[in-house]
């Protein structure tokens, strides 16, 4: 069994801005390695604009050899599949082994889905993004009515991006559109939807899949045979039979110094974590990266860690499919193609900054 002195388990946002920092300064001394599930890091802020076809695929991913290089970090690729906090070893589903003195989990989210009886529904969820788009190539050569799960922002950008090229496409919401968003990007954005013939059902949870037909309460309210998942995350499994003290919801509870309430060897970020005031976005899991990078070399070194504190506020920007973006920060929202030209600079900016070759 392969043993490190620190172990980066997932390639997360992150995780790639922890390395980027390694990258042009010096790293924690040590054995350092990144565990990941693949060979690239998708960004997910470009995942619409890849489906509207305004990207290809390889615009959206960070390869992740340079980077690891380029940081001095071992990069071992494979899929988790436990982890014990006690024996401080994860488990791969190939079988190998690997253990750490010390641990930083960045695995974010499954994606929720209902309940499901009989197989008169394909259903496709928005992560992991490879087999997402696998599946969705599948689907675009033989087009057909289809239902998105989700009123977040995900299922939103989903819906703008991928209307034109549908017979038909409805969204399900389990409460408001863009619930927690100001009122004037949900107004803004229900106009767009509307406007690109999309059938918007708000306040309406979808609490099973019998067979073709997706079932609110106990009353059918869409039939069809394919269903696209962009509803809110959900805790991989083996985070909580780990050992880890996690919420209801099974995310790893976390302090303020981004370590786990239970086990301080074990920090954890993004949406595999549960902090109060740090939602579950991209745009947190970049904003704790500084914070993380300064706590491991600290970890490490014995030096005393700093505490994450998250904004009060986020800028939200959504690609509505054409170009353009609705921008919403506090009570203010606005829309256009400048806004999608300023959303396009940033994440292409993301991507390069994380291209770093070694």
């Amino acid at each position: 069994m392969n043993h490190y002195d620190l172990l980066l388990i997932g390639a997360g946002h992150a995780h790639l801005g922890v390395l980027r920092r390694w990258a042009r300064l010096e790293r924690p001394p040590g054995r350092i390695a990144l565990l990941s599930a693949g060979h690239e890091a998708w960004y997910s802020g470009m995942l619409p604009g890849l489906l509207a076809g305004r990207y290809s695929a390889a615009d959206c991913q960070i390869e992740l050899a340079p980077l690891c290089r380029a940081a001095k970090v071992e990069l071992i690729v494979g899929q988790v599949e436990a982890l014990s906090v006690v024996q401080q070893q994860v488990r791969l589903a190939d079988g190998r082994g690997l253990s750490a003195d010390w641990l930083a989990l960045n695995v974010g989210a499954q994606v929720a889905s209902p309940v499901q009886q009989g197989t008169g529904m394909q259903v496709l969820a928005v992560k992991p993004f490879a087999d997402f788009l696998a599946g969705w190539q599948r689907w675009q050569a033989d087009p057909q009515p289809v239902a998105i799960l989700g009123g977040g922002a995900a299922g939103v950008e989903l819906a703008l991006a991928l209307a034109d090229q549908l017979p038909q496409l409805a969204l399900f919401c389990r409460g408001p559109l863009l619930a927690g968003h100001s009122a004037g990007l949900r107004l803004r954005a229900l106009g767009h939807l509307r406007q690109r013939g999309v059938r918007v059902r708000e306040d309406c949870p979808i609490s099973r899949i019998d067979d073709d037909c997706l079932i609110s309460g106990a009353a059918p309210v869409w039939r069809g045979q394919r269903l696209l998942l962009a509803s809110g995350a959900q805790a991989l499994p083996w985070l909580a039979q780990s050992g880890l003290a996690c919420d209801a919801d099974g995310f790893v509870q976390i302090t303020a110094t981004l370590q786990s309430h239970s086990h301080p060897h074990i920090f954890a970020v993004g949406d595999c974590a549960s902090l109060p005031g740090a939602r579950k976005s991209g745009v947190y899991s970049v904003r704790q990266a500084p914070v993380l990078a300064v706590n491991l070399n600290a970890a490490l070194r014995g030096l005393a860690l700093r505490d994450y504190r998250a904004q009060r506020q986020s800028l939200a920007l959504l690609a509505t499919g054409d170009g353009g973006a609705l921008l919403s920060w506090r009570d203010c929202s606005a829309g256009g193609q400048l806004f999608g030209r300023w959303k396009d600079y940033l994440d292409r900016g993301f991507i390069q900054r994380h291209r770093l070759s070694g």
